[in-house]
């Protein structure tokens, strides 16, 4: 749109384009947010792929160090350049028959919603196909149940393990962790289906290749928020050199 007004001297002016005040400012302040949202959640989905992600702990297998419902967020970072550590707290892939087989999830917007809110770190990984336990051998350490007092020993060297809640002794067993193995257990030994139940397949190892990250910190509920670190006893050096 242009308006044009005739001069004193008779003579028609230049038109002049008129525009509505504001939309090129508008239209730059839309696109720079939308950029800023497009890079955060590409971010965000690289923080989750490489460094951290966030999961839901569904079950009380690790009661009372986890709760059903607490919110953990796990290194892959650490464990991508470390390797599983003893006594730290692991999140892991199913190897395979460890948990049930999940119904078929309906599909629909909200799935997909959640989905995409999931990959790029936005919520909590609930899949169904992640553990977390604790490991407790490497591979070629020995690991036996149990000690006269029902302590776990490691390479000879009985843990004193003040976060397990119930019996331990369950199963007895002695075996020797396969290569390319962990052997892995839940702090509530009433009640973890663990590597103590599937000792006819690899002496219950994990492969070390289904670890997805270590679990760093709690962030949910606010009450039991905090670091998660690994217990003091796995650092006793007759461990190491008992394998």
């Amino acid at each position: 749109m242009a308006v044009s007004a005739r001069e004193p001297n008779g003579e028609a002016p230049t038109p002049v384009p008129v525009t509505m005040a504001g939309h090129p400012r508008k239209r730059r302040v839309v696109t720079e947010t939308v950029v800023i949202i497009v890079v955060a959640l590409v971010i965000s989905a690289l923080v989750r792929a490489l460094l951290l992600q966030a999961f839901y702990v569904p079950s009380s297998s690790m009661e009372s160090t986890l709760m059903p419902g607490d919110r953990i967020v796990a290194s892959k970072i650490t464990t991508s350049v470390s390797g599983p550590k003893r006594g730290e707290i692991l999140v892991f892939r199913d190897p395979g028959g460890w948990l049930p087989e999940l119904p078929t999830a309906d599909g629909g917007w909200r799935k997909a919603l959640r989905g995409g809110l999931t990959f790029i770190g936005l919520l909590p990984s609930d899949s169904g196909h992640d553990l977390v336990k604790r490991v407790i051998g490497l591979p070629g350490d020995r690991v036996a149940c149990c000690d006269s007092a029902g302590r776990i020993v490691l390479n000879g060297v009985p843990l004193d393990e003040s976060y397990v809640t119930g019996p331990t002794d369950q199963v007895r067993f002695d075996i020797t962790v396969p290569a390319g193995d962990m052997f892995v257990m839940g702090d509530n030994r009433g009640n973890s289906h663990d590597s103590r139940y599937h000792l006819d397949v690899d002496n219950g190892g994990v492969a070390v290749s289904d670890a997805v990250g270590r679990v760093v910190l709690s962030v949910w509920p606010l009450n039991r928020m905090g670091i998660e670190s690994i217990p003091s006893i796995f650092g006793n050096p007759a461990i190491a050199a008992g394998r």
